[in-house]
């Protein structure tokens, strides 16, 4: 895979639960998008494929919202990313509940699914991609205009908020070989203050501003 290594434990895992031990999982994704998409070398793209556009545009082509639908998967989260503790790692922040982890690995092979694969082989640069659980019992979400990603290696506690929401990383099936262990939601009106760190370290701060926000909804199912 071009744009991150697979993690095939955590991959043979999703594929493999039995009914009982599978249910709903949230899978987010943090997205880092070429300059200008390439569409050369990707299987399954054709001479129609567009030239000159930008990995976001590309992306945008991607968008597999229909597939989803006829799955019974949710968007639940999508926002553009306007601060970070690493300048310009990431572009995008997107999270996609899924009915179970069968269906998220049944849709890869889906024909559907795969024709519009291209568009993302071709923008994106890089990625990580995990599977998380909520944690704990939560409060209705304020509606807000960003969402701060705290993302650890190291598992972490906190009371139920209104603003905040943690989640539980299973596993990354695609990523860059680090092992992350917790994933806080925080949401405010203003971008806060974000701590510069060294990238490729054991933590990450990733502030979104708020296209799509089902969150609440979902959780709250």
């Amino acid at each position: 895979m071009r744009y991150g290594k697979i993690d095939f434990d955590y991959a043979n895992d999703l594929m493999t639960r039995t009914p009982e031990k599978d249910g709903p999982i949230y899978m987010v994704n943090f997205m880092k998008y070429r300059d200008v998409a390439g569409y050369e070398g990707v299987e399954r793209a054709d001479s129609s494929a567009p030239e000159g556009i930008s990995g976001v545009e590309a992306d945008n082509l991607y968008n597999p919202t229909d597939v989803l639908t006829r799955i019974g998967a949710h968007v639940a989260f999508m926002g553009d990313v306007v601060a970070q503790s690493s300048p310009e790692e990431w572009d995008r922040m997107a999270i996609v509940k899924y009915a179970s982890r069968s269906s998220f690995m049944e849709m890869q092979n889906r024909p559907d699914f795969k024709e519009k694969h291209v568009h993302k082989e071709a923008g994106m640069l890089y990625t990580i991609v995990m599977g998380t659980l909520p944690q704990g019992e939560h409060e209705a979400i304020t509606r807000s205009t960003y969402c701060t990603f705290e993302l650890t290696a190291v598992p972490q506690v906190g009371a139920p908020s209104s603003t905040q929401v943690r989640l539980a990383v299973e596993g990354a099936i695609v990523g860059d070989g680090r092992t992350w262990k917790d994933l806080t939601m925080i949401w405010s009106d203003e971008i806060p203050a974000v701590p510069v760190r060294e990238r490729g370290g054991n933590s990450m701060t990733v502030v979104a501003k708020i296209t799509v926000d089902r969150m609440n909804k979902l959780l709250n199912q």
